[in-house]
């Protein structure tokens, strides 16, 4: 029989063969019955990657199928809650052996190693869902963005709040003018919360016994071990993180992203802190973030919208209060916030757009608030990995709320702000050369004015 997938589905019903599970073999290669459970792969299997795993499971929804963690410590509460699952070290292992049988991937591994294992998954037509943020690199950001519709795979990046109400709440508020053109935003955060602006550490230590230290660096060049980049203090460190612009800005400048619908921007310029060491000097180590940083990042005119700055602050550096803002009112929130200022007025919000307020924040009882004009994703932000799983039974086309088409283009903008602060840093012999208003050729990933900040849009892998 050569009957299509439509025919069969059609002429079961119409037959009324009471059929509840539509085998996979019948479906034909990439489909999979709504009924059906998701087999899934992890490349990552400790700390986020087990929230991941565990909200994609969604109390045995879907089946956890193969896991895969260079490290035995960090994957061992995943691998005893599915002791089922197969389990490999190496990422190529897994795919290569258990590929044909898995639905779809999920990548919660250190940034630089996002692009090479994302790619290697929607290569063999498998949906995949990474955290965020989406690349390392800028370039590899553009890249993804192209193989979602080279490969016509569902996609999600793990930035939850895109999926949360507020986020579409502030969108509709925005969007609808009810605080007017709005010309400047202000995005801050806390973190980091590990260290950063240190030295590189010069002693060895052993490696343990667990972990797999060379595919742990992957694509990063060679180093000796030190405990000091794990588990979770690589983010401080530009081989292996982003900083902390990078692990909370596709949080944070998620919201006013897509309420402002900002594309690639046009320039950026940044300062950053300094690190007592006997006397004040910036903290000028190459291969650590800076302790703290303040990015203006400068987005051209859109469509009946006025040019964007978007300032963004991080190691406890805040904005002004507004004026709006009674003395004893919280700005925002503990860990951070988004102020918007527009030309009729201010919105202010947390982390994910929580808790949107207009200033002075009497106006939230004076003022008839329209409600969110986008459809609500069930679970709000909790439900982000939800929402991936069912969209992987759909298919392509289906919506998410992250897909790469828009995390591609959010993840470039992030990056950006990294890639001002490492040029800042550039010295040629006593002087400081990046020190500038960077000019941005968004279509051809290319710094106009400062050569030497172009050697930040892509690194060179190691091979490994």
């Amino acid at each position: 029989m050569s009957l299509s997938r439509r025919n069969f589905i059609k002429n079961a019903s119409l037959a009324g063969t009471g059929f509840i599970i539509v085998p996979r073999h019948v479906l034909g290669k990439g489909f999979i019955s709504p009924s059906d459970k998701l087999n899934i792969a992890a490349i990552g299997a400790g700390g986020k990657g087990m929230v991941n795993l565990t909200n994609s499971w969604n109390k045995g929804a879907e089946n956890i199928f193969s896991l895969c963690d260079v490290d035995d410590r960090q994957s061992l509460a995943a691998r005893k809650k599915w002791p089922a699952a197969s389990y490999y070290k190496d990422y190529r292992e897994m795919l290569s052996k258990v590929g044909k049988s898995i639905d779809a991937v999920i990548v919660s591994t250190p940034d630089h190693m996002h692009y090479v294992q994302t790619i290697a998954a929607m290569e063999m037509g498998k949906p995949v869902y990474t955290e965020k943020p989406l690349t390392h690199d800028i370039a590899e950001a553009r890249l993804l963005t192209e193989a979602e519709q080279k490969y016509k795979v569902v996609t999600q990046m793990g930035n939850q709040g895109s999926s949360g109400d507020a986020t579409r709440k502030i969108e509709t508020w925005v969007q609808g003018g009810l605080i007017g053109d709005v010309t400047t935003v202000h995005v801050w955060t806390n973190r980091p919360a590990w260290p950063q602006g240190i030295p590189t550490p010069k002693e060895v230590h052993p490696i343990p016994p667990e972990l797999a230290w060379d595919l742990w660096l992957g694509t990063a060049p060679k180093r000796e071990f030190n405990n000091i980049y794990l588990p979770a203090n690589w983010r401080g460190w530009w081989d292996y993180g982003t900083g902390a612009l990078g692990d909370m800005g596709c949080h944070f400048m998620d919201v006013p992203f897509r309420a402002l619908k900002l594309g690639y921007p046009e320039a950026v310029e940044c300062s950053v802190g300094s690190v007592y060491t006997g006397f004040f000097q910036e903290a000028n180590y190459g291969d650590s973030c800076p302790p703290s940083a303040k990015i203006h990042i400068q987005f051209p005119a859109r469509v009946s919208m006025p040019a964007v700055e978007l300032i963004w602050y991080d190691g406890g550096i805040k904005p002004k209060r507004p004026v709006e803002l009674l003395p004893d009112e919280e700005m925002a929130e503990w860990d951070g916030g988004i102020i918007f200022e527009g030309t009729k007025g201010k919105i202010m919000a947390g982390l994910f757009g929580r808790n949107p307020t207009l200033l002075p924040t009497r106006l939230m009882k004076e003022t008839n608030l329209p409600e969110a004009k986008q459809a609500l994703v069930p679970g709000g932000w909790d439900g982000h990995q939800n929402q991936w799983t069912a969209a992987c039974k759909k298919g392509w086309g289906s919506y998410t709320s992250s897909p790469f088409s828009m995390a591609g283009p959010l993840t470039e903008t992030v990056l950006m702000g990294n890639l001002a602060t490492r040029s800042y840093m550039f010295k040629e012999g006593n002087q400081y050369k990046g020190r500038k208003k960077l000019l941005w050729d968004g279509q051809h990933m290319r710094i106009t004015n400062f050569e030497a900040a172009n050697q930040f849009v892509r690194r060179n892998y190691r091979s490994f």
